[in-house]
């Protein structure tokens, strides 16, 4: 019994812990297990001299860089679930607008956005390796629009050299077809470098201080596959990038906010490579250099490159890049996550009703694990069973622990009880259902879902909080249908924890507290059904 005493404690201590550190990390405070951020961090291509173009917190040339006076234009670029603005300054995607995702006020869910609440846009141009200036995101781009195809040419000259930007946007789609022509029209050869980045702040956006999804820059190559960089390593010079990509080898750079995503997914026809970087106080970079190979005078080169801004759907991701649908963020528990939310999208297609599919996962993943639940019960049935006895053992051997310990033990024994018998089948399926856990809090598809009733979002907390009240009931049940401890202060705490954890569940997405209930009334039924079975054992 202490060993589970000691278990008890420590969970309930770690979990008050993380509780705290994810309400600092909300409230803009820096977080109990990393340093203060540094302040002046240098935005450098990672393994490269050259440095990229520069511009301040409101996305314009900074000193260093040519300043163009001549007023830019904004031109839109609309199909039936996207509408970008890209500005002929520079050729930057400075919004985007997902028109089938809608905020609480029924307007559109906006990525992008440079403005002087919100930084985050996509952009490119070209450097060169001899310091001479060519066309960029600093410069004015001269537009031509093709309403027939959905597309906007944007074209500017610098130097002899000349870059073209053809962007078009097909029906239905989430990605910018981002074609760069390169063409020598100078008096001799040279050589470039076309690069490609997001830019965004630091700042999460409307999430829960009771739990947190990753927000920041990813990367992904096919030698060292996806992983996530915190904007606290950019900060301390600490973030870790793949080497440079040859030829023929997938690679892309996003960045990721919960539920959403923009990416820059280059071709695989030339060497490519990753960078990231700190452009001013909260603002940080991610981007791709592909290498452009020595053009004589009259020569030009294409690169064909897509810029994808919306929602995390895993199927629709998985169609545009290899690993893309990476960036819906299971943790380390995606191997277990995928088949979850596999089997929670084949229910939907047959009930059309997210709330509806959730329950019906969690009774068929109950359905899986009722032997092993069926076992744990029957062992808790079992010490419920000897509680008494139990505690007379205690006041027998009062302030004689090893004496305590034996006698415990020897009736363990000669009833074949395991006293921790409960436990093992407990924690083998707690995998799953953090699994699962993390299926309902990534996916997109919960937002702006409706169950019934007064659910009419998945993905925001119940209003009138019937649902966490309907989880505090149910742990409350459970913990008065197990063996109730020897220790008083291990009781107190037994009783407790089911009002600490429902205060959590408050501010949960009601999805989630959905599958928490199901789940909690579930087990009571089974677990009331064996603790009966053993009562009637016992009466025979």
């Amino acid at each position: 019994m202490d060993i589970k005493k000691t278990l008890l404690w420590a969970i309930f201590t770690i979990s008050a812990i993380l509780l705290f550190d994810g309400w600092q990390k909300h409230n803009g405070q820096p977080s109990l297990f990393a340093s203060a951020p540094a302040k002046n961090v240098v935005a450098k291509a990672e393994g490269s001299n050259k440095e990229l173009p520069k511009v301040n917190a409101a996305g314009v040339p900074t000193a260093n860089t040519a300043v163009v006076t001549k007023n830019s234009e904004l031109l839109v670029l609309k199909n039936d679930v996207l509408e970008l603005e890209i500005d002929t300054l520079g050729g930057v995607v400075t919004k985007a607008k997902l028109l089938k995702h809608l905020e609480e006020d029924k307007t559109p869910v906006v990525i992008f956005d440079r403005s002087a609440k919100r930084q985050y846009f996509a952009r490119s141009g070209l450097v060169s390796a001899s310091n001479v200036e060519l066309p960029n995101h600093t410069q004015i781009f001269t537009a031509t629009k093709n309403p027939a195809a959905n597309s906007v040419t944007l074209v500017a000259e610098k130097n002899g050299v000349r870059l073209e930007k053809i962007y078009s946007l097909a029906k239905d789609s989430y990605v910018l077809e981002a074609k760069h022509v390169i063409k020598n029209v100078g008096a001799k050869n040279f050589d470039a470098t076309l690069y490609t980045e997001l830019v965004r702040d630091g700042e999460k956006l409307n999430e829960s201080s009771f739990y947190s999804t990753f927000t920041g820059p990813a990367v992904y190559s096919d030698v060292e596959k996806f992983h996530k960089i915190e904007f606290s390593d950019i900060d301390k010079g600490k973030a870790k990038l793949p080497p440079a990509q040859a030829a023929n080898e997938n690679t892309w750079v996003a960045m990721v906010q919960h539920y959403f995503t923009s990416a820059w997914i280059p071709s695989t026809d030339a060497t490519r490579e990753l960078y990231v970087g700190k452009l001013d106080s909260n603002q940080y970079r991610v981007g791709v250099q592909t290498k452009i190979e020595p053009l004589a005078v009259g020569q030009e080169k294409t690169e064909a490159l897509k810029l994808y801004v919306g929602p995390q759907q895993e199927r629709e991701l998985e169609g545009i890049a290899p690993g893309l649908e990476l960036v819906k963020d299971y943790g380390w528990l995606t191997i277990l996550a995928k088949p979850i939310f596999w089997l929670l999208e084949k229910i939907h297609g047959l009930i059309n009703n997210w709330g509806w599919s959730i329950i019906l996962l969690t009774i068929l993943i109950k359905l899986v694990f009722f032997p092993l639940s069926a076992a744990s019960y029957k062992s808790m049935a079992r010490m419920k069973e000897v509680q008494p006895r139990l505690l007379e053992m205690k006041e027998r051997f009062k302030g004689e622990p090893q004496k305590l310990n034996q006698a415990m033990m020897e009736m363990y024994r000669k009833e074949k009880i395991n006293p921790l018998g409960g436990c093992f089948p407990v924690l083998i399926q707690i995998p799953v259902f953090i699994a699962l856990y993390w299926v309902l809090l990534a996916s997109v598809e919960m937002r702006a879902a409706p169950w019934l009733g007064w659910i009419q979002d998945l993905a925001k907390p119940d209003p009138y909080f019937i649902l966490p009240v309907l989880m505090a009931v149910s742990m409350f049940i459970q913990t008065k249908l197990n063996p109730t401890p020897p220790d008083p202060v291990q009781a107190k705490v037994m009783m407790i924890m089911p009002i600490a954890f429902s205060v959590m569940f408050f501010f949960f997405p009601s999805g989630l507290v959905l599958y928490w209930v199901v789940n909690n009334i579930l087990s009571i039924a089974q677990q009331w059904q064996i603790n009966r079975m053993f009562s009637g054992k016992k009466a025979a």
